[in-house]
């Protein structure tokens, strides 16, 4: 994986200024980072009136100062809640969001696109899968198109077994009924929510059909594991890393990868497993 674009997720670091999260992450040895405005003391979707007292060209100033790149910016609230006036407000919210985005440099604005489950949205719920949930999410994506396009910046979908988008098949269906709007739509690969519940006897076949169908829309690829990272470093047994730097060296155009669910002291291990130096 030697030249790729190596990233990580700014939570794994504790909140902080984005000055000194910004020496922490290059310290570490990483390029690009994928921004929750949390990690700087901030919530994640700011109200309006907090947003506008956000200055987001000082914070990219800050945080990239030691050459980082920012990829990407986190806009995760559940699309698909149960209460859906709830989520109507979420979502202007976050439109206000996507249109500043630009301030941060930023290509994408990640979205969660959500579970019935009014306390995680996570979390999988049986209703997940009803005609219901699915046209909540297309009704609240668009507002996030409208402003996406406004900002010139995509909207990351990430497949996730717990979300309406649970896998590669509903990301294509997505796609599918879209129509146009589709070309605002990156998709982050992540191998560990890609495989699910499924057997490791599945796991090769699970991923190489999800990178041959979402490849070319790949936008981001995660690093993370089916277990924890300090299970997989003590040991255990996790995902065919291997064949994860072959799928995302296969991939049509180069797409950052991105380290999630790691902390400062297993960090250095990380990178080191996840680009094959371990």
């Amino acid at each position: 994986m030697s030249g790729v674009d190596l990233g990580v997720f700014a939570r794994c670091f504790p909140a902080q200024a984005p000055e000194p999260l910004g020496r922490a992450i290059a310290d570490a040895g990483f390029s690009s980072v994928q921004l929750n405005l949390s990690a700087i003391g901030l919530p994640t979707i700011p109200d309006a009136q907090a947003l506008a007292d956000i200055d987001l060209v000082a914070v990219r100033r800050d945080l990239e100062a030691p050459g980082l790149r920012i990829w990407g910016l986190s806009g995760s609230y559940n699309l698909a809640h149960p209460d859906q006036e709830r989520a109507r407000e979420q979502t202007e919210d976050a439109a206000r969001l996507i249109r500043r985005a630009p301030e941060l440099g930023v290509v994408a604005v990640t979205l969660c696109t959500g579970s019935r489950n009014p306390d995680d949205m996570w979390r999988a719920h049986p209703d997940n899968d009803t005609a219901e949930a699915w046209a909540d999410l297309l009704r609240n994506l668009g507002p996030l198109f409208d402003a996406a396009e406004e900002a010139d910046v995509f909207l990351a979908v990430e497949p996730e077994p717990g979300n309406v988008i649970s896998g590669t098949d509903a990301a294509v269906r997505l796609l599918d009924e879209l129509g146009e709007r589709a070309s605002r739509i990156g998709f982050i690969l992540d191998p560990a929510n890609l495989v699910g519940e499924t057997g490791p006897d599945e796991y090769e076949t699970v991923l190489r059909d999800a990178f041959d169908r979402l490849g070319s829309r790949a936008i981001c690829v995660h690093a993370k594991d089916v277990v924890t990272w300090d299970e997989r470093i003590a040991g255990a047994a996790g995902l065919d890393f291997d064949l994860v730097r072959a799928l995302h060296a296969a991939l049509p155009h180069p797409v950052p990868v991105v380290v999630q669910d790691a902390d400062p002291a297993n960090l250095a291990a990380v990178r080191a497993l996840v680009l094959g130096d371990a």
